[in-house]
């Protein structure tokens, strides 16, 4: 298991940056081999860097299953993710809206999410 999958997501109150390339790479080592990191635009942000993963099911209801593990998870732990459920497959995409990049708390959420769904 990751270690930052035993840690806690922190909500961000806004006021700080985001994460900058290295540190981006350094936790997305720590993460299972499905996640990547993609800059998509973003009309408040301009570009944004999005931590993204597409879990397969055998489908639409395992798609469904998963996405509902994972909104439990979000819930419980205060960062919500945008997903995208079609058939067989759950696409998940974390980052933080409120500073238009990725926090430490994206990569927590992500690692919690593979343990949710696998």
């Amino acid at each position: 298991m990751s270690d930052l999958a035993q840690q806690t997501c922190v909500p961000c109150r806004g006021g700080v940056p985001p994460l900058d390339d290295a540190a981006i790479a350094s936790l997305l080592a720590q993460l299972g081999p499905g996640w990547r990191v993609v800059e998509r635009p973003d009309a408040k942000h301009g570009t944004v860097k999005v931590l993204t993963c597409t879990y397969k099911s055998d489908d639409f209801a395992g798609a469904m299953r998963a996405a509902t593990r994972i909104a439990a998870l979000a819930e419980e732990q205060q960062h919500h993710p945008d997903l995208h459920v079609s058939w067989g497959r759950l696409v998940v995409d974390i980052w933080t809206h409120k500073i238009g990049g990725l926090t430490e708390s994206d990569f927590i959420f992500a690692a919690k999410s593979d343990l949710a769904v696998r």
